[in-house]
């Protein structure tokens, strides 16, 4: 074996032939990888990826019953209600302790429980909701409830629900009909029984993506007589409200929440910068510096995506079809490209962008090896996941929330969540940026249902100004943060109210 050449003075190491690294070999052994024997059926990896409940954050799910559906089990909690389907109201106390620690990162909403629960501005209240399932969203229902409202919950997304956090909602009274590994059919299930229940009726709903707006629309159209209005907080869903307005087919106001300056800068931006590292190391564990990325659509979700990744050491390339967005990604230093241009090389593939079949059938065959591929956006439909569901392809599902996707030659993709939400599916996301989307939620729905009638018409509107304003001072107590006052002729000066708005609506934060 060669040895270390040691003259005084210098150290010199002559490497053995069997430590020279041959790029080409690799390259070339590495794509004649052979295909698994004895692969299982699709629809076998079809039907395990659809009903696998699995929580990445610490969900306490007995796996002793894991194959059963919860629509097949007759269960009750303490008080002899069965008015709910979870995976396992056992899981209650543990998602009560969940639900605890979250509390002590939601300040604001902590305290505009305690501020208005006296008033109860929302009693009477019947709200219908839709959203992901976490400790956080329970700190919000609490809320809604302590503020005088009736709840009814089902799940925005079949991946995201703590099952022990839906559990403790089930035993504290509240009707919730989701688990974490829904099927689709499921999932559609469940908003029913949240919608259609004898002897109640909604007046007010809060959707994340749109979905449960949809189903009331087709299914029981009639309801829409009764509801005051609809909080939506997805850039999904808020799309399809303006897609109704401009149809005319909007019979309720509505309350854009998502472009919110506190739910767009914090929520997605802030949020997503940290969530994003967070989801793809718990299912990959791969390291970040020098890999090749691709985060296409460089809005508020991308640049905190980009500012993460870029942070870690990688090589971030951009593509956007927004010429001001396309011209920030280029002033932040990153790489503006089509997606054609760089998919064989990039490590790396994460879409945030709303829009559908951003990454196609035609990119996914061109990735090379071991492609790691993910979604930022609300809804599944960025990737093209359906068009990998054919007979010469190969589901191996390798951890919970993650596939590899074999091609006939051996080459195989990383599928994360099969597409859907990457960072509430596989990962948690901070609870303090939760507090201050869910104050604003809870704002939104107060603002709506105690409006005097002909304040909002059937159209969708932006949250006021005041109230983000609202909602930002609650949080800055955390900080030990002290505002500067503005001086009487300060604001006579600047023409503002000392107290606000501050800005006008067409500032851009």
């Amino acid at each position: 074996m060669e040895k270390w050449d040691g003259n005084e003075g210098t150290s010199a190491f002559n490497m053995p032939e069997w430590m020279q690294i041959q790029f080409a070999d690799q390259k070339q052994e590495f794509n004649k990888r052979p295909t698994k024997l004895g692969r299982r059926s699709l629809s076998r990896s079809i039907s395990q990826s659809s009903t696998d409940s699995y929580s990445s954050a610490a969900s306490y799910t007995d796996s002793s019953d894991d194959e059963t559906s919860p629509r097949d089990k007759q269960q009750k909690n303490s008080k002899g209600s069965s008015d709910f389907c979870v995976k396992n109201i056992k899981q209650a106390e543990f998602g009560r302790r969940e639900i605890e620690i979250a509390e002590q990162e939601m300040p604001a909403l902590m305290a505009l429980r305690k501020r208005a629960q006296g008033e109860k501005p929302l009693a009477g209240a019947k709200i219908v909701g839709c959203t992901h399932i976490t400790a956080q969203t329970a700190v919000l229902m609490e809320t809604l409830g302590a503020l005088g409202a009736q709840c009814r919950w089902a799940a925005c997304n079949i991946y995201s629900t703590l099952n022990e956090v839906a559990a403790a909602l089930a035993e504290s009274g509240f009707p919730v009909f989701a688990w974490k590994g829904e099927s689709e059919d499921d999932f559609w299930w469940c908003i029913d029984r949240c919608v259609n229940v004898e002897g109640w009726q909604p007046n007010m709903i809060l959707d994340d993506g749109g979905d449960l707006t949809h189903w009331i629309y087709k299914k029981y159209p009639n309801m829409f007589k009764k509801i005051k209005g609809i909080v939506e907080e997805s850039v999904t869903g808020v799309h399809r409200l303006y897609q109704l307005s401009k149809a005319g087919k909007l019979c309720v106001p509505a309350m854009n929440v998502n472009d919110s300056v506190t739910k767009q800068k914090f929520d997605n931006l802030y949020c997503c910068r940290e969530s994003i590292l967070d989801g793809l190391k718990r299912t990959t564990d791969m390291m970040f510096g020098g890999k090749q990325v691709v985060v296409c659509g460089y809005g508020e979700v991308g640049k905190g995506c980009c500012a993460a990744l870029k942070a870690m050491g990688s090589i971030v390339y951009v593509t956007e079809i927004d010429p001001i967005c396309a011209l920030q990604a280029c002033m932040d230093g990153f790489r503006l490209v089509k997606l054609n241009e760089v998919i064989r090389q990039v490590d790396i593939v994460i879409t945030c962008t709303g829009n559908k079949n951003v990454v196609t059938r035609e990119h996914l065959d061109r990735m090379k090896n071991s492609c790691i591929v993910c979604n930022m956006g609300h809804s599944n439909t960025e990737i093209d996941v359906a068009s990998l569901r054919t007979p010469e392809l190969t589901w191996e599902r390798v951890r919970s929330q993650v596939d590899h996707v074999i091609w006939p030659d051996g080459k195989r993709i990383v599928l994360l969540a099969e597409g859907r939400l990457l960072n509430l599916s596989c990962s948690t996301v901070p609870t303090f940026v939760l507090s201050i989307t869910a104050t604003t939620q809870a704002l939104a729905l107060i603002e709506l249902y105690n409006a005097p009638e002909g304040r909002y018409k059937q159209d969708v509107y932006l949250l006021p100004k005041k109230m983000d304003e609202y909602v930002a001072s609650l949080h800055l107590p955390t900080f030990d943060a002290h505002l500067t006052e503005l001086t009487d002729e300060q604001a006579k000066y600047l023409g503002l109210n000392k107290n606000g708005p501050f800005k006008p609506n067409y500032y851009r934060y």
